[in-house]
């Protein structure tokens, strides 16, 4: 009979990378804390814990400061994630302009810029995205790390690649902007659908730090849903799910340009202001003269707050949420939409649903998405390694 042959080597490096990953997302997670602490949480042995936090101090993005409180003896050196060690880009690409901040690796906006499309065309949008990138860029700081990556959040459908497979909103079926923004920068790309990008920035900075159970809504010029289960993204079989501003609420409703009826974004979006007799035509312009006291505006709110009441309470039904949070630019008039919002959910959903859950507005804003595609990008450089057992 043969041996088995094991290579020991390789697998010694995964064990120490995975380690030094979960040592690293512990410290980033609940800094400050201790070397003890972080034994305490991740279960490894002090000698181990003590190898890996010198390391990651050497590579600066764990730092050393304190003491700490000490039940007895010495106190101890504090731990902390390094949030000053580089910077990351997050960049949304929405159907008029595009919107990009600079962040650290806290997530704090260093710099923020957007620039308009001048068109729905593949190679302008790419050129738009690759100024403004260079824009923020020349404005980064000198860190230990620099710019480690950019992350974008697109308003439609993405494969594990990248690929923008289906965007209706642009017009768009199979377009690369990875491979063309990599070769620009020279640092990795991450794209992602805009909600699923909010959804990161809620988790990692926003209403839903610890949460297990998450449904994060984007409401703008369309609708998309990051779906947050056992605090896990869900992408579905193939990624692609989350395109809840094409289920259908209104059977016989209006055509929509994904090619069905009745679509929950023709209703609750953005989109609604194309037909409307309205004072304004931006989300902006109508905060501003609903906050002035005009009656069509805000009642246009409330109706928009009514069918975003009759999809959450569909998602609601359907995936039993402990939080939801509703971002994107729709979120800023949450004056006016929430209190219609929540009476249709509060009607319609089934009970027992009602009992443990929480409707919030993000304070992050029409700003989520941005940061959240930042984030995405940090963990990509980060190494976040997660093991299945």
């Amino acid at each position: 009979m043969g041996h088995l042959s094991v290579n020991v080597t390789g697998d010694q490096a995964l064990v120490k990378k995975i380690n030094k990953s979960l040592v690293l997302r512990t410290i980033r997670g609940a800094s400050p804390l201790s070397r003890t602490r972080v034994s305490q949480l991740t279960g490894l042995n002090k000698a181990t814990v003590s190898n890996l936090v010198a390391e990651l101090c050497e590579d600066k993005l764990v730092i050393e400061a304190g003491p700490g409180e000490s039940s007895g003896g010495r106190k101890p050196l504090m731990l902390h994630f390094n949030e000053g060690a580089g910077c990351v880009i997050g960049m949304e690409l929405r159907v008029k302009e595009v919107a990009g901040v600079l962040c650290d690796f806290g997530g704090h906006i260093l710099q923020e810029r957007e620039a308009a499309l001048p068109s729905h065309r593949p190679e302008e949008v790419l050129e738009t995205l690759i100024a403004l990138g260079r824009e923020l860029t020349g404005l980064a700081p000198a860190t230990p790390h620099g710019l480690v990556g950019i992350g974008i959040g697109v308003p439609g459908m993405v494969d594990e690649d990248g690929l923008i497979l289906l965007a209706p909103n642009l017009g768009w079926e199979s377009v690369d902007l990875k491979s063309g923004l990599e070769r620009a920068f020279g640092v990795p790309v991450t794209i992602d659908n805009e909600a699923n990008a909010g959804a990161q920035g809620e988790l990692n900075y926003g209403e839903a730090r610890g949460v297990r159970h998450l449904l994060y809504i984007s409401a703008g010029s369309g609708i998309g849903s990051g779906i947050i289960i056992g605090g896990e993204l869900y992408k579905g079989a193939r990624g692609y799910a989350g395109e809840t501003g094409h289920m259908t609420i209104e059977a016989q409703g209006r055509s929509c340009s994904c090619g069905n009826r009745g679509c929950w974004e023709l209703y609750a979006s953005e989109k609604t202001y194309d037909d409307a007799d309205l004072p304004a035509r931006t989300t902006g312009g109508l905060t501003r003269l609903a906050a002035a006291g005009d009656a069509v505006a805000a009642g246009h709110f409330a109706r928009i707050g009514e069918y975003l009441g009759i999809g959450i309470t569909n998602l609601i039904n359907s995936f039993n949420p402990e939080l939801i949070v509703i971002g994107g630019p729709l979120s800023e008039a949450r004056e006016w939409l929430g209190e219609p919002l929540r009476r249709v959910v509060s009607e319609r959903t089934l009970p027992y649903h009602k009992r443990e859950l929480t409707i919030a507005f993000s304070k992050l804003g029409s700003r989520g998405t941005m940061i959240g595609a930042g984030i995405a990008a940090l963990l990509a450089y980060l190494g976040e390694v997660r093991v299945r057992v």
